[in-house]
C-alpha cells in the first residue's frame, strides 16, 4: 500500500468520527509520533481542550518567537495551569536570532518583504521544523471556512511540505461552532480576539482590524497581501492563510 492510498484509508476510516474521537484515533494511531502544534488561537485551544480530555498523553508544541504579545504569554501560563497536558515550548535558535538582528536590526522585518521572511524563517518556520522532527502526524486548528484555498481541506491528508500526515479534526467546524465551543467549555482564549484582532503573531507584525477589513489585514499590513504569509502551512503544494475566529 502506497502513502497516499493509507491516507485516504484513514480518511475514509474516520470519515464519522468526532473531533475528539478524531483525537483518540491519532493518539493510538501515531502515540508519540503525533503532536498538535498551536499558535494558542482559538480553534488551537479547543484542540487542547479536547486533548486534555482524550488524549492527555499527546503532545502539544507551541512557538516562543521571542517577540510575542504579554497577552500571549499570559495565555499561555493560564493553559499549563488549567490542563494536565504535556505542552512544550519551542524557540528561536539564539545564535541565528543575535546573527540576524546584528546583520540587519531588530525590526528588519519593516525593511523588505524578504528581510520579514527571512524573520519568520528563524523565529517560527525553522523552530517548527525542530518540533516536528521524529513525528509522523501532527494536528492542526485548520478549517475550510477560513479562506478559498481551504475549502478542500481533509480531516486527514498528506502533508507535502512537512511530509506528514495532517490531521485536522475541526475541518468541518465554522466560526459559531469554535465560538460556542469556547464559551460552553470556559475554554481559556486570548483577549485580543475582543479587541479587534482575528489573527494574532507577533506583537510588532500584529494591529488590530476594523470590522469591514479582512481579518488578514492586521498581519503584515505594510506588505502586499499576496506576500501577507509566515510559511508553516501549505496545502496543495501552496501557502494557505489561517484565519483564527473572532470570539464574540
Amino acid at each position: 500500500m502506497t502513502l497516499q492510498e493509507q491516507v485516504e484509508q484513514w480518511r475514509e476510516e474516520t470519515a464519522d468520527l468526532d473531533p475528539g474521537a478524531l483525537i483518540t484515533w491519532a493518539w493510538r494511531t501515531f502515540s508519540d509520533e503525533v503532536v498538535l502544534a498551536s499558535s494558542l488561537g482559538a480553534e488551537d485551544q479547543v484542540l487542547t481542550h479536547l486533548i486534555a480530555h482524550h488524549a492527555p498523553q499527546l503532545a502539544i508544541i507551541t512557538l516562543d518567537t521571542g517577540r510575542l504579545f504579554g497577552e500571549t504569554h499570559d495565555l499561555l501560563n493560564q493553559t499549563r495551569r488549567q490542563y494536565d497536558v504535556n505542552l512544550r515550548v519551542f524557540f528561536p535558535d539564539a545564535g541565528d536570532v543575535e546573527a540576524m538582528v546584528n546583520e540587519h536590526g531588530t525590526n528588519l522585518f519593516r525593511e523588505a518583504v524578504a528581510l520579514r521572511k527571512k524573520c519568520c524563517a528563524i523565529r517560527k518556520v525553522n523552530p517548527l521544523k525542530r518540533a516536528l522532527a521524529g513525528k509522523k502526524a501532527w494536528i492542526t486548528g485548520l478549517r475550510r471556512d477560513q479562506s478559498l484555498n481551504r475549502n478542500e481541506i481533509a480531516a486527514i491528508e498528506w502533508d507535502a511540505g512537512n511530509q506528514l500526515v495532517k490531521i485536522n479534526p475541526l475541518a468541518n467546524w465554522h466560526d459559531q461552532q469554535v465560538r460556542d465551543y469556547l464559551r460552553t467549555h470556559k475554554v481559556p482564549y486570548n483577549p485580543l480576539h475582543d479587541r479587534g484582532f482575528p489573527s494574532i503573531g507577533c506583537a510588532p507584525c500584529t494591529r488590530a482590524v476594523a470590522p469591514d477589513e479582512d481579518p488578514r489585514a492586521g498581519r503584515w499590513w505594510w506588505e502586499p497581501r499576496e506576500q501577507s504569509e509566515c510559511g508553516i502551512h501549505i496545502v496543495n503544494g501552496k501557502v494557505t492563510r489561517r484565519v483564527p475566529v473572532l470570539v464574540e
